[in-house]
């Protein structure tokens, strides 16, 4: 038997052995829908990074020509305009050749972008669950279509904490001889759900920095805590809120309403 062939017959054997313990937990399987949506997002996704490489490319190129523009969009709709005028002798005729091939890629990126997000917007508007999440605040139909795609069965995950864990959203333990230490947080799991939901939270804190909130602890915490600490720890929460509202039914419930009622 080859060292290969040993090592398979090894590898089965450790499967045989997995799936007979009775705490042993499985991926749960996604339905062909859910596939298709998580598609959706994994090629939105990779059109944003490509918007951002061409206008990065166009930047550096008009730069070396001297013309420069603002951080931003506005500052790309300015770079266009330029190439836009033929007039502009800033620009040599071979520059402004390849300038507008790329200003041409970049306008058909941009419209299938908008063409990705609007059946994205769809998807999550078509489920019950999907409508429920949007409810709750800084999760919009971006995050909403994306956790009903790719959590296909919430009810795998025991508590909220372990979703927010799976996502990467807990510290990273470093205890050791009895001592707890705890760091930043592990930048593990599911990258695109966790950069939706710092997103999301984002803005919710700051809409509560401009307009205030019902939920005051925001406020205290970007009291205590930087902007970033702060938003990672709103989007851990949101993971958390997610997951109940998936596993009871419940719909979104804000907390000062909930306590007056009570």
């Amino acid at each position: 038997m080859s060292q290969k062939e040993s090592d398979d017959a090894a590898d089965a054997e450790a499967i045989c052995e997995a799936v007979t313990r009775p705490t042993m937990r499985f991926v749960a399987v996604k339905t062909p829908e859910q596939q298709s949506v998580m598609m959706l997002h994994r090629v939105r996704l990779m059109l944003s990074r490509q918007r951002t490489q061409v206008s990065n490319a166009m930047r550096a190129h008009l730069s070396e020509f001297g013309i420069v523009a603002a951080i931003g969009r506005g500052g790309i709709e300015q770079l266009l305009a330029v190439l836009a005028d033929p007039n502009d002798a800033r620009v040599p005729p071979d520059a402004r050749l390849c300038l507008e091939m790329l200003a041409a890629q970049l306008a058909v990126v941009k419209a299938q972008i908008l063409d990705n997000d609007r059946r994205i917007r769809e998807s999550a508007r078509e489920t019950e669950v999907g409508r429920r999440l949007m409810e709750i605040p800084g999760v919009g139909p971006v995050i909403a279509s994306a956790f009903v795609a790719a959590v296909a069965e919430p009810a795998v995950f025991k508590s909220g904490r372990n979703l927010a864990a799976w996502i990467g959203l807990v510290p990273k333990q470093n205890s050791s001889g009895g001592k707890e230490r705890l760091g930043g947080i592990t930048k593990a799991g599911n990258s695109y759900l966790r950069q939706m939901l710092v997103v999301g939270s984002m803005a919710v804190i700051r809409t509560a920095e401009r307009h205030g909130t019902r939920r005051p602890w925001v406020l205290q915490l970007l009291a205590r805590r930087s902007k970033m600490v702060a938003a990672v720890a709103l989007a851990n929460k949101m993971a958390r809120m997610i997951w109940a509202l998936m596993t009871n039914g419940e719909r979104y419930r804000d907390p000062v309403v909930a306590t007056a009622a009570a």
